[in-house]
């Protein structure tokens, strides 16, 4: 069996909507969750429960840039599943230098698409997109080796 990342950001998105939406423990949810299909897996175990993580430890400013960017969107009218994507999505921007902001952009999209509602792909899409250049423009977003060939991002001296 083939795992691939899109498999391990599902079932990062899957935790995170679980939290959501029972408020078990995290710990408990990473492991019933992730572990479960991934634990043959380490590196895409780690990568999810990485993502996990890092969602839930820089939340209240990721949900801010959500907030600033959602026009004409209240905040808690968001599908929960697509809140969770956004966030995943903003996470894998800022933090991981390694995975290409259009990457980042497509993966998120596909699973909304997959796991959210009709609309849910274009929303993904468009809101990514929108904070991409934002976090860009603010020098918020930092790529290194194949995350900087593909993501737009500007190479110093050019």
């Amino acid at each position: 069996m083939k795992i691939t990342r899109r498999q391990a950001r599902e079932k990062a998105m899957q935790v995170l909507y679980a939290y959501e939406i029972s408020k078990e423990p995290i710990e408990m949810l990473v492991e019933s969750i992730a572990a479960e299909e991934l634990n043959e897996f380490p590196e895409y175990f780690k990568f999810a429960q990485s993502l996990v993580y890092k969602v839930l430890r820089e939340k209240a400013m990721i949900d801010e840039i959500i907030v600033n960017h959602a026009k004409h969107w209240d905040f808690d009218r968001i599908a929960i599943m697509d809140r969770v994507l956004i966030r995943l999505g903003i996470a894998e921007f800022m933090y991981y230098e390694d995975v290409p902001t259009t990457v980042t952009i497509s993966e998120y999209m596909g699973i909304a698409e997959r796991f959210s509602t009709d609309n849910s792909g274009k929303f993904i899409n468009g809101m990514l997109d929108s904070i991409q250049l934002t976090l860009d423009k603010e020098g918020k977003i930092k790529k290194t080796g194949k995350g900087a060939i593909t993501s737009g991002m500007k190479r110093k001296g050019k």
